[in-house]
């Protein structure tokens, strides 16, 4: 089992931050990555629904031989990681973004205020805030941030529209005087170093796809399938819907070579 691929799923192609910090700190490692392009984004769908999507993945990831599912999407984590785990049972691990992001911080006791910056969905939830009071007594500020991850889509970073909306997000009272911010959005470690030059470096920036990346190779060698060597087993990267604008986004989104499969997982809906 140990060469089996990981899988990994998002909304879109945004979760390919997440598989690219995989592939950086495990390059022994194949992906399995299932982008639900055709219901993108997820912020906009019902709970019941991205519960439904995601069990739907998670039995293609099983099927093509996935040994762990990690959840690259937070509206995702945040809605249905509790309905994934609970339809997977215990046949393969089940990772969600939040959980080592509010691990991570609950253990750093120089962190008095944390900030959250995420899609409306994500925040709507209020599931980092919720997980971190639970386990800790640190302050939590969450702020939506919606025009971070279509403007990022749109190849709109490190310029000055970007520096423009993230001046006018960052400077809201509601993150006033905290001493880390969760980018609780797979999109945004594509503008984290713009975000740390507006706290002057003085901010800890806590980024999600690195930490889950993280999470993933402590949990496979938990488990005893961390891949030994590389193995002559190839990348997948599938999308539920294909354009040739999604193909040329993957080169935000993952530094490598890369190219998108379409699988029709919902032609018969």
């Amino acid at each position: 089992m140990s060469n089996h691929p990981i899988g990994i799923y998002d909304s879109g192609i945004g979760g390919l931050t997440v598989a690219n910090a995989i592939h950086q700190l495990l390059p022994n490692e194949t992906l399995l990555y299932f982008g639900d392009t055709a219901h993108f984004p997820y912020g906009e769908k019902s709970p019941d629904s991205i519960k439904y999507y995601s069990i739907r993945i998670a039995d293609f990831l099983i099927e093509n031989h996935a040994k762990c599912i990690v959840i690259a999407c937070n509206t995702a984590s945040s809605i249905a990681y509790e309905a994934v785990k609970k339809h997977v049972k215990n046949k393969i691990p089940v990772i969600s973004v939040i959980d080592p992001v509010v691990n991570a911080v609950a253990k750093n006791k120089d962190l008095k205020k944390v900030g959250v910056i995420a899609t409306k969905a994500t925040i709507k939830t209020d599931a980092y805030a919720k997980k971190i009071k639970a386990i800790s007594d640190k302050e939590v500020a969450s702020l939506a941030t919606p025009l971070l991850a279509p403007m990022i889509e749109e190849g709109f970073f490190n310029n000055n529209i970007s520096k423009t909306i993230i001046h006018s997000y960052l400077s809201k009272p509601k993150l006033k005087k905290i001493d880390a911010l969760i980018l609780a959005c797979t999109h945004y470690p594509l503008i984290q170093k713009e975000i740390a030059a507006y706290y002057h470096q003085e901010v800890l920036i806590l980024d999600s796809a690195e930490i889950a990346a993280q999470e993933v190779k402590n949990v496979l060698n938990k488990n005893n399938i961390l891949a030994s060597k590389s193995n002559k087993n190839k990348s997948h990267f599938y999308v539920s819907d294909y354009t040739k604008s999604f193909e040329s986004s993957t080169k935000i989104f993952f530094k490598g070579k890369l190219h998108l499969e379409k699988h029709g997982l919902w032609d018969n809906e």
